[in-house]
This record gives structure tokens, C-alpha cells and sequence, in this order.
């Protein structure tokens, strides 16, 4: 490894900027939480900010990132089955772990975590720094997002229906509508606004990731003044570090095998482990603000923040490992930086 590769690495291990952000709003949540007559505002403000992330979500999405690599079906079934399949298997595993190892409270929350689709933006970056199928990601990860927006809050509220997490199974409809809704009318609204979207995609961006913001405070709000920092201590938040830890890694080698099985390219590969084993922080936000209203929204935030950190510092490790290797055919070429 160069210098100047050693300080790329070292520099992608750095707390991502909007992470400090988020765990911002935790910190302002505590010391000054949405009360009294501010509340209901709040609430409203929160349903707009919801619709909103997805209204974008839906105008940022091009046919052609969808039909992008969309031949490599065996890479994408497998993608998908890693995302939707083999996480939540590990999160209901890891849920039923005893509460010295996983406090009670924290358990619905990493259900919840492994049911989330793959990320989009960091999916694509570390597969170009890694020289991966680039194509293929965007059609992965973008798919992924696509299912999830029906069938995350549908399976987190089948498994945690199952596992008493105090989800409604009749409000799941509700939800699902309150999600696709604004998402179907921003990719519909796409021909006429697609030009401005890209136009002010770093505006729009930052607005996207305030309202995500938005929700976090109103979430911590409601479990601060409910009493969430007298349930959780330093060690239980320590014990969920290392269960996300373990999740991450046991995730990651799975991705590997059933890659090395299905006997992909090195690039396809790369695919497979990155998508398979991310999971959304920008979806998994209002998604839960969505299923799970009032004061439990802190509690479930808390795995998806915890991991979202851990699978950038620890996947920035491999793709600069994966992008050591030497040029083979098929290869992306280098990202700059």
C-alpha cells in the first residue's frame, strides 16, 4: 500500500459527517426535547419530512439505472436473497440472544435493521473504489431499494408481529401506502422535474438528509422524555456495538461464499458482498418513523445508526484490499481519490 493510499484508507475510517450530524440531533433531543404544544407540530412536520424523502426518492430514480445491469439476473436473486432472506434470518437469531448479550429493549430495533434494503450511493462509491461491476450495483442496489419500500415494513411487521415487537399487522397496508404513495408520484413526476432534481441535486440532497434529521429528533424526543436513557447504560450500548459487529461480519462472509459458490467474477463479487451486506440508513430512517410511531422510534433507530457506521469504516477496508489486486478483464478502472 502507498502513502497516499494509507491516508485514503485511514481517512475513510474517519465518523462519517452526517452520522455526527444524526448523533447531533440524539444529543439535542436530550438536553431539549419536542414538549407541550410543539409536539403535534413536530408530528406533522415528520409525515411531511417522510413523504418527502420518498417523493425524491422516487424523482433521483432513472429507468436506466433500473434496466443498468439488469441481465445479471443469478447476481441480483442472490443480492436480494442475501438482503431480504439470510439478514433477517441473522437478526431474528441475534434478537433471541439472551438479554445480557442483547437487552430486551434493543431487540426489535435489530430486527428491524436486518430487514432494511442495501444502500444506493455508498453501494456504488466503495464498488468503484474496489474496480466492481459498477452496472450491476446500481441495478442491485437500486432494485433493492425499490422492493423494500413494500417489503421491509411488511417483513419487520411479520417477524416482529411474531416476536411480540408490538407491531400492527392491520396498519401495515397504511404504511405501505404512506411510503409508496409519495415515492410513485416524485418517479411519475420524473419527466417534468428529472431536469431540475439534477440541476439542484446538492440542495435537494441536503434536504433529503435534513428531513432524515428531522425524524431522529422527533424519535429521541419522544423516548427521552419517556425515559430512554434510564433504560439503556454504556454497556448495554457496548453489548450492541458488538452484536452489530458480529452481524456485519457474519454477513459478510456469507455474501463471500455464496459468491465463491455461485463462482462469480472477481467484480461480481464485489457486487454481491457490498450490496448483500449494507443496509440503508436514508430508507430505514422514515421507514420506521413510519411503522413505529411515539416513543419506541429512539430504541430502533439506535441498531441502524450503530451499524451504518460500522459497514463504512469496515467495507472502506476492503475495498481498498479489493482494489490492490492486479488489472484483470472485466475490471472497473480506479476511482480517483
Amino acid at each position: 500500500m502507498t502513502a497516499g493510499g494509507g491516508a485514503s484508507w485511514l481517512a475513510r475510517l474517519r465518523p462519517d459527517t452526517y452520522i455526527l450530524l444524526i448523533l447531533g440531533m440524539v444529543v439535542l433531543a436530550t438536553f431539549l426535547p419536542a414538549q407541550g404544544s410543539a409536539r403535534p407540530v413536530l408530528d406533522v412536520m415528520v409525515s411531511a419530512a417522510i413523504a418527502l424523502v420518498f417523493f425524491l426518492h422516487g424523482a433521483r430514480l432513472s429507468r436506466e439505472a433500473v434496466i443498468a445491469g439488469a441481465t445479471q439476473w443469478r447476481l441480483h436473486i442472490l443480492v436480494l436473497l442475501a438482503t431480504f432472506a439470510i439478514f433477517p434470518a441473522l437478526g431474528v437469531a441475534a434478537a433471541s440472544l439472551p438479554a445480557w448479550l442483547l437487552p430486551a429493549s434493543l431487540a426489535p430495533g435489530v430486527i428491524f435493521l436486518a430487514c432494511l434494503p442495501s444502500t444506493i450511493q455508498a453501494s456504488i462509491g466503495f464498488t468503484a473504489i474496489a474496480r466492481g461491476n459498477v452496472a450491476a450495483t446500481v441495478a442491485a442496489a437500486t432494485a433493492s431499494n425499490l422492493i423494500g419500500i413494500v417489503l421491509t415494513p411488511v417483513l419487520a411487521g411479520l417477524l416482529l408481529h411474531r416476536t411480540g415487537g408490538g407491531v400492527s399487522l392491520e396498519g401495515l397496508p397504511g404504511i405501505v401506502l404512506h411510503l409508496l404513495a409519495p415515492f410513485l408520484a416524485g418517479h411519475l413526476l420524473r419527466p417534468w422535474i428529472g431536469a431540475l432534481v439534477s440541476r439542484h441535486a446538492a440542495v435537494l440532497s441536503w434536504l433529503d438528509r435534513g428531513s432524515i434529521l428531522l425524524v431522529v429528533y422527533a424519535a429521541f424526543s419522544d423516548s427521552v422524555t419517556s425515559g430512554l436513557w434510564s433504560q439503556l447504560g454504556a454497556m448495554d450500548l457496548a453489548r450492541l456495538i458488538l452484536v452489530c459487529a458480529v452481524l456485519l461480519a457474519v454477513i459478510l462472509a456469507i455474501s463471500l461464499a455464496i459468491s465463491r459458490a455461485a463462482r462469480f467474477s472477481t467484480p461480481e463479487e464485489i457486487t454481491l458482498v457490498f450490496c448483500g451486506s449494507k443496509k440503508s440508513l436514508a430508507s430505514g430512517v422514515p421507514i420506521a418513523g413510519a411503522l413505529f410511531p411515539g416513543e419506541s422510534l429512539g430504541l430502533i433507530l439506535l441498531p441502524i445508526m450503530i451499524f451504518h457506521q460500522l459497514q463504512l469504516m469496515v467495507v472502506a477496508v476492503i475495498a481498498q484490499r479489493y482494489s490492490e489486486r492486479p488489472p484483470a478483464e472485466g475490471d472497473a478502472p480506479p476511482a480517483n481519490g
